[in-house]
Formats: C-alpha cells, sequence, structure tokens
C-alpha cells in the first residue's frame, strides 16, 4: 500500500515530521516502511530552507525502492531555465525574468554546481503521472488527451531531452498546452472586469477550475478550485464546458498536488480525487494520504504535520 505526499518545497524538518508520523523509521540512512512506500507528487525545490535535505530523503528513498515519485512543474520549470535556447543562444527556454529568478533562487543558493547538474538529471528521469493497481497519481490533472500527447513526444524525443523542453516551453509548439495541462491544471478566463487574487497576490483573470467535475450548471465561483474572493454567480461560458473533460466516477482514484490548499482542512475535492497540497510554502502544512486499496477516498486517511 502507498501513502501519498503532496508538495514539500524544501521544508525537510516538516517532512521527517510527517515520515515519522506515517511510521516510517531511518534505516542505514534511508527512510523506510516495512509494509508501504511513499508516492512523491512533485515540487521538491524552490523556496524552502532545506532544498538539498529534502532532495537527498526523496532521492534516497526513491532509488532504495522505498519510495516512488512524480515530477512537479517546478522541476520541469529548472530543467528548461538550465537549459540554453538552442534558436536564440545566450537566452534560456524559461526566461530569466524577475519573478522566475525570485522563484527559484534557492535552489540556486543551497544547491553547489554539482549539486544542480545532478538534481537535474535526476528530474529527466521522473514520469510526469504514475498509473497503479487501483490508483493514479500526477501533479494537477489527470487529462487523457493530454496524457497521450506528452507521452508520444517523450517517446519520439527519446526522454525529457532539450528538443522535448524546447516543444514544452515555446509558443507555437503542441506540446506547451499538455504540458500546462497536466503539471499546472485548467484554466478558465473569466468575464470582462472580474480579476481575483492568487496565493502570491498576483491579479489574475484566470482561475484554476474543479476539472475532476462537469461545469453543466456550475457558475464561475462554484468551478472555481479557489473562490474564496471570487464573487461570480455568472454561468460557466460554452467554450470553457466545451474544453471540459470530468474525471469519470468510476475511475481510479487520483492524487494530485500543486494547489496550495490555503486556509483550509484535508478533505476530498470528489469520492475518487484527493489534493495533497496544503501550502507549506505558505505557512501552511505538509500533508499525506494513507490508501489502503479503496475506490472510495475517506477524509479519516489524511495525515497532517499540524
Amino acid at each position: 500500500m502507498y501513502d501519498l505526499i503532496g508538495d514539500i518545497h524544501g521544508h525537510a524538518d516538516k517532512l521527517v515530521h510527517l515520515l515519522e508520523r506515517l511510521d516510517y523509521r531511518k534505516v542505514r540512512g534511508i527512510y523506510r516502511h516495512p509494509d508501504r512506500k511513499v508516492i512523491f507528487l512533485g515540487d521538491y525545490i524552490d523556496r524552502g530552507p532545506k532544498i538539498p535535505q529534502v532532495l537527498s530523503i526523496v532521492r534516497g528513498m526513491v532509488e532504495e525502492n522505498a519510495a516512488l515519485a512524480i515530477m512537479g512543474n517546478h522541476e520541469l520549470n529548472a530543467l528548461a531555465f538550465h537549459t540554453e535556447d538552442p534558436a536564440c543562444p545566450g537566452t534560456f527556454l524559461r526566461k530569466r525574468s524577475t519573478t522566475n529568478i525570485r522563484q527559484h533562487a534557492q535552489t540556486i543558493i543551497q544547491l553547489s554546481d554539482q549539486e544542480l547538474e545532478s538534481s537535474l538529471n535526476w528530474f529527466r528521469t521522473l514520469p510526469l503521472w504514475l498509473e497503479l493497481d487501483g490508483l493514479r497519481s500526477v501533479h494537477a490533472c489527470w487529462d487523457e488527451s493530454a496524457m497521450a500527447m506528452i507521452a508520444k513526444a517523450i517517446e519520439g524525443h527519446g526522454g525529457i531531452t532539450k528538443e522535448f523542453l524546447q516543444s514544452a516551453y515555446q509558443n507555437g509548439n503542441g506540446l506547451l498546452a499538455p504540458v500546462e495541462v497536466v503539471l499546472k491544471g485548467k484554466e478558465a478566463k473569466l468575464p470582462k472586469n472580474i480579476v481575483v487574487k492568487d496565493n502570491d497576490g498576483h491579479s489574475r483573470t484566470k482561475v484554476r477550475t474543479r476539472w475532476y467535475l462537469s461545469p453543466q450548471g456550475q457558475t464561475y465561483r462554484t468551478y472555481a478550485l479557489q473562490s474564496d474572493e471570487l464573487n461570480c454567480d455568472l454561468a460557466i461560458d460554452a467554450v470553457v464546458a466545451h474544453k471540459a473533460d470530468p474525471y469519470p466516477i468510476s475511475a481510479k482514484p487520483v492524487f494530485v498536488g500543486h494547489y496550495c490548499l490555503t486556509h483550509t482542512l484535508p478533505t476530498v475535492l470528489a469520492d475518487n480525487v484527493a489534493c495533497l497540497d496544503f501550502g507549506v510554502v505558505k505557512g501552511g502544512f505538509l500533508c499525506a494520504y494513507r490508501w489502503n486499496g479503496e475506490q472510495k477516498l475517506c477524509n479519516d486517511n489524511f495525515v497532517t504535520t499540524v
């Protein structure tokens, strides 16, 4: 059975606390459980105070078969940040903007050049999702059509290569949209003159949606994943509804991170959908779900560092 853990972002002390609450113990330098494995849901780096320690714990567990791990948007962003644009020498596939530099700064500061190179090489080996007996995991959104396009590109490019990254980070290339869906989730453009503040205080004209639900009969407020500050009860636009692909209620349970669900306690998003990112990077907490083979997820199975 599996214990799934959401976004860590360099918070090694809280990760150790959570692993110990889940009854993992350090054996020859690796956290292990006699009967269970962890599935890490991505976003190991950036922002937090102990990024090298987090990478050591997570990577060590994966390499010693005590855990599985998937890629988050921060790991893919790091690869693009450090990959020169072949079409424009001297620039990089992820722009060195003030915002992007600030987001990635702690990783650069805390890792030596050798550690950074080793970590980037390891990121390239991480799958973007996992499908196992009885459950699924992906960083932000399980979308079959987007995943099919990504899988085809990975096969065609021979992995997460420079060419793959170029397709995923440049407008006009077919991989940008599906990678955004899988690693960042789906968004809906808000009606004119309506804006909402995100977790970083930025004004947004789009909202992340409850992609796992049907938009039929929903308003922008009810279909937004985080709607605390969104006061818009207009019906969902037909374009948004047309692009929706609700997660089937009969499908395997799927676990995601990414969404930084601050100011709330863990509850399942749907009977077979759970988010495990509760904003440790924003002063929240780390969260795990202890999965025991159930199809219908249960709120009692969340474990946190609170």
